[in-house]
């Protein structure tokens, strides 16, 4: 095991950082400040994405072949993490990360032709269908029919039923969907994976209301109905009924992933927090032997997270599969991020409470109250409710613990 950059390495690093400089300007960063997930409101996504597309870099992880920049893991995990250090967006992942690989390895050339460019350039926006009502952490369950049909346009499917939790489904013009193409064989082999066009007639998004209440741009989860769609047949990924396949090869995308630089930045503003907050004693709260241990126990956790990412990703450049380890980073991570929101709300107290609004105000056009206290304070309630639902997204954390005891203690 390597935990040593090379010299080449650290050229790369800095050629990162100064690019970040550059593109990541003052507009930017104060979007970001506001963030209560880490994303920026379309625009700002789709500008943020196109710059790195100009340089190059908007899919670390794609093949040459499609336009990727053909790095080491190495230097996928240094331009990450320099992302994650200096506070960037994070690419949407519903195209660039997930849908494009499913492509590249199931999809037709037709299929690869039609729609890797533009999701490389950030011109199409995707969104995921895969949860509905009653169709959760158990998705082999979902009941969203796909009835095969022809008349004089061709083959397609009718599509009739709902998704929830559909991220930015609002802002979409396609949404990756599993859908239900036979009800008699078993639940896995009845799953087909399909490409739909958000404009088609049919199809109706209702925006969601959430605890984390709307910040200006950032609503975010959608339940989205089918009421007669028709997708052709031409639109579906793999054969019919391999759905299931295609799904958990997906899920190894949503998975895993760079946290720990991330978490020290978060930890960053945590103790800013506390140096700007009074403790019971009137002094800094920072100060305070109590919740400087718990801080410390925070960096204790990012520091070890960093330690095992390091020691994966070094193994991915030796040609080892990281298998299992997606889970544990994504558990590792999740959690982390989930202990960071709470300690930064504790610490702001009372400042934090005046932000958490009224969550139909944006969706009802109506005006929310006026927010009042420190700036930073804006973002800790909806980020520490937003962060709630990340220990369940990409499969909950318990489905995780399945995975790693099947995976490495054959249970």
């Amino acid at each position: 095991m390597h935990l040593e950059f090379s010299e080449q390495d650290l050229q790369f690093r800095d050629q990162v950082r100064a690019w970040i400089a550059e593109a990541f300007d003052p507009e930017l960063r104060a979007m970001m400040a506001q963030t209560k997930n880490g994303y920026l409101d379309k625009a700002g996504q789709v500008r943020w994405q196109k710059a790195l597309h100009a340089r190059g870099w908007a899919a670390p992880n794609w093949p040459e072949a499609y336009g990727g920049p053909g790095w080491t893991p190495t230097q996928r995990h240094i331009f990450q993490s320099e992302l994650a250090a200096a506070g960037c967006p994070p690419v949407s992942p519903m195209g660039l990360k997930m849908v494009a690989p499913v492509i590249m390895k199931y999809g037709t050339e037709a299929q690869k032709a039609r729609f890797l460019p533009p999701i490389l350039k950030s011109d199409v926006w995707w969104c995921q269908g895969y949860s509905e009502p009653n169709s959760g952490s158990d998705l082999a369950s979902l009941q969203m029919r796909a009835d095969l049909a022809t008349d004089g346009e061709g083959a397609h499917y009718v599509l009739n039923g709902s998704k929830i939790w559909t991220t930015h489904a609002q802002w979409a013009d396609w949404m990756f969907c599993l859908v239900r193409t036979s009800r008699d064989a078993r639940r896995q082999e009845g799953i087909s994976f399909v490409l739909v066009d958000m404009r088609t007639p049919g199809i109706t998004v209702a925006a969601l209301p959430t605890l984390d209440g709307p910040m200006p741009g950032q609503q975010e989860v959608n339940q989205v109905f089918f009421d007669n769609v028709r997708v052709p047949v031409e639109n579906r990924i793999g054969e019919e009924g391999m759905g299931w396949t295609v799904a958990k090869y997906l899920l190894e995308f949503e998975r895993g992933g760079t946290y720990a630089p991330t978490l020290g930045k978060q930890l960053a503003k945590v103790a800013a927090i506390a140096a700007d907050q009074p403790g019971d004693d009137g002094r800094p709260l920072l100060e305070d032997a109590g919740f400087r241990r718990r801080l410390a126990q925070l960096h204790l956790r990012a520091a070890g997270l960093q330690a095992v990412e390091l020691k994966l990703f070094s193994g991915v450049e030796s040609g080892k599969s990281i298998g299992a380890a997606s889970s544990m980073l994504k558990l590792l991570g999740t959690e982390a991020m989930q202990a960071i929101s709470e300690l930064a709300v504790e610490a702001a107290g009372p400042a934090a409470l005046p932000f958490v609004q009224d969550t139909w105000a944006e969706i009802q056009g109506r005006e929310a109250p006026p927010r009042v206290g420190p700036e930073y304070a804006a973002v800790l309630a909806p980020r520490y409710f937003n962060y709630r639902k990340a220990s369940i997204y990409g499969g909950s954390n318990e489905i995780q613990r399945n995975i790693i005891a099947k995976l490495t203690l054959g249970l």
